[in-house]
């Protein structure tokens, strides 16, 4: 049985988990003035509600020029939204007692012990102090670790810019988890752990840790106890060969207008290539390596709106899902008075999943409480406690489209007061 056949048994009619048919119907109609107007070939929505899947769609095309459509089941590089995925393998890890999340992270990457901090680090010169602290494995899973990320040093002509090139950390593909570690031991800090929020290479780390404490490679671990347990077959770090014509497309912007098709990009797994993807890579990265479809990824969310489980199957304790979702950003890391067009405006973050703690005129929908994540290649889930409510939306487009942040309010506004009694007739 497919992951979409899976799907199939937690399906239920809008009107029977409070949700508006006529009102989700939007989506589609919203989903194509997008391919339309060829600012997306295609997409993916899920919409879920108290456990029950209300909306599952699939608009345009996943290979124009192919004259292949986009189907329930096609294949997406989702990017950042590996994050979560890497997150719950830590919230399991901690459960069983392996994993401490305030002990530092040197306790179990003795790598990393000792890393000092760099100062001066924006002109040619580089001054390291003592860092006040380690930085702890609840550091690395809200991005406050001190690390960098992969744009800042791959473009940057800081001193310390420099020292993560020389160290070959602007090249990730080329090593393994073991090796980019031991490498970023060489290198300082860019702030003293728990000072800053900045988004960073940090889940690569975990993905490390994740190896070292569980005594699997990363791929396995994640393969045995999430993918396998779950029902997500379709979620790994290549596509197989036999699934390749599931495959979508990436897309961006032609100059003059319309749609071309593009390798995938720098991050992730880390190399521009039209093998990417295709065949597993030496880097197993815990920051944007998957790949996976909307049956797949809803299961997971349908595990954790479900509190840890799913159809009998616990990964999490309700306890490890709540700390999971809230946010853990002291107050003055978060970054209230954004303009209203930044996306982290309003945003803590929690432990692999940003947190709303303040609604926004840019999102204005949006609830607080509400967590998720984005892929950069135009992926994107959400998760409303108080709602019941789950939302994923799937396309394969550079730059990030648009289409996720124009559904939310539209979903949300597909919330009935009040669930009506099945033999009334519904919205």
């Amino acid at each position: 049985m497919n992951t979409v056949e899976l799907i199939s048994n937690l399906t239920a009619a809008p009107h029977e988990v409070g949700l508006s048919a006529k009102r989700l119907a939007c989506i589609s109609t919203t989903s194509q003035k997008f391919i339309d107007a060829e600012r997306l070939a295609g997409a993916v929505t899920v919409v879920a509600r108290r456990g029950k899947v209300a909306y599952f769609k699939a608009s345009g095309m996943m290979d124009i020029a192919a004259n292949k459509s986009m189907q329930k089941d096609t294949i997406f590089r989702i990017y950042s939204m590996t994050k979560p995925i890497a997150a719950v393998a830590v919230m399991m890890l901690c459960e069983e007692g392996k994993l401490q999340l305030d002990a530092p992270t040197s306790t179990y990457l003795p790598e990393l012990d000792g890393l000092k901090v760099a100062v001066d680090a924006d002109g040619g010169s580089l001054r390291l102090v003592e860092a006040d602290r380690d930085m702890t494995v609840r550091d690395l899973m809200r991005h406050t670790a001190g690390l960098p990320g992969a744009a800042r040093y791959m473009a940057g002509q800081t001193a310390i810019d420099k020292r993560y090139r020389e160290a070959g950390l602007h090249r990730l593909h080329a090593c393994d988890l073991q090796e980019m570690v031991e490498r970023l031991g060489r290198i300082p800090l860019l702030y003293p752990p728990g000072t800053k929020w900045h988004y960073s290479i940090a889940a690569d780390v975990l993905g490390r840790l994740i190896e070292v404490v569980s005594g699997q490679p990363f791929d396995v671990f994640l393969a045995d106890r999430i993918f396998q347990p779950l029902g997500m077959p379709d979620t790994g770090f290549y596509v197989p060969q036999e699934k390749i014509d599931r495959f979508a497309n990436m897309y961006g912007p032609k100059p003059g207008g319309g749609l071309q098709t593009i390798d995938a990009p720098a991050g992730g797994t880390g190399h521009v290539s039209k093998n990417s993807f295709m065949q597993k890579p030496k880097f197993l990265s815990a920051g944007g390596g998957l790949v996976s479809t909307a049956a797949d990824f809803t299961r997971l969310c349908l595990m954790l709106s479900g509190r840890g489980t799913l159809e009998g199957t616990q990964l999490l304790k309700p306890e490890s899902v709540e700390l999971m979702t809230r946010n853990h950003l002291p107050a003055h890391l978060i970054p209230l008075d954004k303009k209203p067009d930044e996306r982290y405006a309003g945003l803590g973050f929690g432990l692999g999943v940003s947190v709303r703690v303040q609604q926004t005129d840019w999102i204005p929908a949006s609830q607080v409480d509400e967590y998720g994540w984005i892929g950069g290649t135009s992926t994107e889930f959400w998760i409303s406690p108080r709602d019941e409510l789950v939302a994923i939306t799937l396309a394969q487009h550079i730059p990030f489209s648009e289409l996720s942040q124009t559904l939310k309010p539209r979903i949300y506004a597909a919330i009935l007061k009040e669930t009506p009694d099945v033999h009334q007739k519904p919205l």
